[in-house]
């Protein structure tokens, strides 16, 4: 089947699910048409082919290839995986509640979510699953899909699971009552000094507004005085959510967003009577992953002089989506509009290829955009001014006050590989299995341990010496085979030239003279590599901190390890500076 008639047999299908939508007036004049031509071929096909046909399959494909062709954010989410698709916006889920991780084919309990199903029953951190019902729960079948199916369920139904754990000769058996789990959109908040706030919100779902005011209510009472928002990599989520988050920080009858449909201008949010947070210092971290909700809420922190956004252009996602439930319960989330922020922004990239569109972040960073702000070229028609007249911009994302290069400071291989390959996570894991009730007796709090410095240079190099047992060394062997092949593959087009250009006489590649020097500067630019001192000093320190944070995480929590993981972070360490730095408000005047 082709693209074509995937349209074809999708709107059918479509209509046909929607007769409230078929009633509106019609479009265009070919609307009716089409839909006739429609539905004689479904019936030619289903009358005709050769074959026995598969009508769901074709018309689930039809859907997809539909909506492509609109834009890059209506979607279409078939039945079966409807509900896990709405767990992130919806903020919970049900199942057990387990935060795990999976270590050389078993999976080993991380974390117990507080008042949850399984701390109930009595199951700790550092618990290892060997069985589920009567599946044998270890091997090499073992991934995060194959837990969510045996470990997910409906409230109320059980299921019986052995662990083992340290200290026990023989498993421990649990009979689980599975419960609504909390899928928390803030899980990292904490006072970075004595007067700042933190608050990391990683989503907008139903519950992001209660997280927040607990979170800001609990920092307000720790005599917090300014507000780090951290919207770094938040992809959005729900509309409501975004302008209930900016209501707090922004006066009565404030615009917020606006959104336009193909009729005009048909929705309004404005700022209500009090939000929590209308005074007091305030800055936004955003960069190129926060899109749609985030964008509206530091679009029109922006617009309104109420802060200062720190970060890079954000993703530039100004489409609105309004979920349709077809009858068999699957859902098309339909775009319906565009929102606008205070000052008129529409900050929706360009979308006639989706390919294009989706590979913008790509096109950013060769263009130099995540270095340099000026690379960022705005026409005079997407300048606008907030009332303090200060120049913003609209299309493509919201441009920051403050710009923060992205960190491209070199690392070695070593760092890459021992990220992608687990050997932080597993080593974790193993030292915690065997260390873990002692240190929480020593360091009650996770302030006790990294006074301690248990992550010294004894334990980092216990740490190398695991990681070369598992195949992966500091410095390893020259490989020239390998070298060989990554250098044709980088220089592939160079090397054709070279050879076509060759005579019989030099026609051997290791007679040219000019394949030798780029072959020589190719293996001498891979040996700086892994021999930089700077790249070796900098991978130390990622290595430590990243054993640190993961440590702490296990430990104690996800917030304390953030805490200590933004030693390190660069844009983090410029929010406080600004915090800190009254004349730089004054200058771009802003209200706090």
């Amino acid at each position: 089947m082709n693209t074509l008639k995937h349209t074809v047999l999708f709107i059918l299908a479509t209509l046909l699910a929607l007769p409230s939508v078929l009633a509106q007036p019609q479009r265009n004049s070919t609307y009716r048409k089409n839909l006739e031509k429609i539905n004689h071929i479904y019936q030619i096909i289903n009358y005709a082919y050769v074959d026995t046909v598969d009508f769901n399959k074709i018309t689930e494909k039809a859907i997809t290839e539909t909506l492509k062709e609109l834009d890059p954010h209506s979607t279409y989410i078939a039945a079966k995986d409807l509900q896990r698709a709405n767990e992130p916006l919806q903020g919970n889920f049900e199942g057990v509640g387990i935060s795990f991780q999976i270590v050389k084919d078993t999976i080993v309990v991380v974390d117990v979510i507080n008042g949850g199903p399984s701390e109930k029953v009595g199951i700790l951190p550092g618990d290892k699953l060997l069985k589920v019902d009567t599946n044998i729960a270890t091997g090499k079948k073992i991934n995060q899909k194959w837990v969510m199916q045996h470990l997910r369920g409906k409230k109320g139904t059980k299921v019986s699971v052995e662990m083992k754990r340290k200290g026990y000769n023989a498993p421990l058996s649990f009979t689980i009552t599975r419960d609504k789990i909390p899928l928390n959109s803030i899980n990292a908040y904490y006072m970075a000094t004595k007067e700042i706030g933190y608050i990391k919100l990683d989503r907008f779902a139903g519950t992001s507004i209660d997280e927040f005011h607990a979170a800001l209510a609990d920092l307000q009472s720790k005599n917090m005085k300014s507000l780090i928002l951290d919207l770094r990599g938040n992809s959005g989520g729900y509309l409501d959510a975004a302008w209930k988050l900016a209501d707090e920080f922004l006066g009565e009858d404030k615009m917020i967003v606006y959104t336009e449909s193909l009729n005009g201008r048909d929705q309004e949010f404005k700022a209500t009577k009090k939000g929590n947070f209308e005074t007091g210092k305030l800055v936004v971290l955003i960069d190129e992953g926060s899109a749609s909700a985030s964008e509206i809420v530091s679009g029109a922190v922006q617009d309104w002089d109420r802060g200062i956004i720190i970060g890079r252009r954000s993703f530039g996602k100004g489409l609105v989506q309004k979920p349709f439930t077809l009858m068999d319960t699957s859902q098309m989330r339909l775009t319906i509009s565009r929102y606008y922020t205070p000052t008129g922004r529409c900050i929706q990239k360009p979308y006639e290829d989706n390919d294009e569109y989706f590979s913008d972040f790509v096109k950013r960073m060769k263009h130099g955009e995540f270095l340099n702000p000026d690379s960022i070229k705005f026409p005079d028609s997407l300048k606008y001014y907030t009332p303090n007249h200060r120049l913003v911009y609209g299309g493509g994302g919201i441009m920051p006050d403050v710009f923060i290069p992205m960190d491209t400071s070199h690392v070695t291989d070593y760092y890459y590989q021992l990220i992608r390959k687990g050997v932080v996570n597993s080593y974790t894991m193993e030292y915690l299995d065997k260390h873990r009730e002692e240190l929480l007796k020593q360091y009650p709090t996770s302030a006790d341990f990294r006074a301690a410095g248990i992550v010294n240079d004894n334990y980092v190099a216990a740490f190398k010496a695991y990681a070369a047992e598992q195949g992966i060394k500091e410095d390893p062997p020259f490989n020239f085979a390998e070298s060989l092949t990554n250098f044709a593959k980088a220089n592939k087009d160079t090397i054709n030239a070279l050879v076509s250009s060759a005579n019989e006489a030099t026609a051997e590649l290791n007679s040219n003279k000019a394949f030798q020097t780029l072959f020589e500067e190719y293996l001498n630019k891979q040996y700086a590599k892994t021999h930089d001192a700077e790249a070796i000093e900098r991978t130390n320190k990622y290595i430590r901190y990243q054993l640190e944070f993961l440590l702490i995480r296990n430990l104690y929590n996800y917030s304390d390890a953030m805490k200590a993981w933004s030693e390190i972070d660069n844009g983090y360490q410029k929010a406080i500076e600004v915090l800190q730095n009254e004349k730089l408000f004054k200058k771009l005047k802003i209200a706090h």
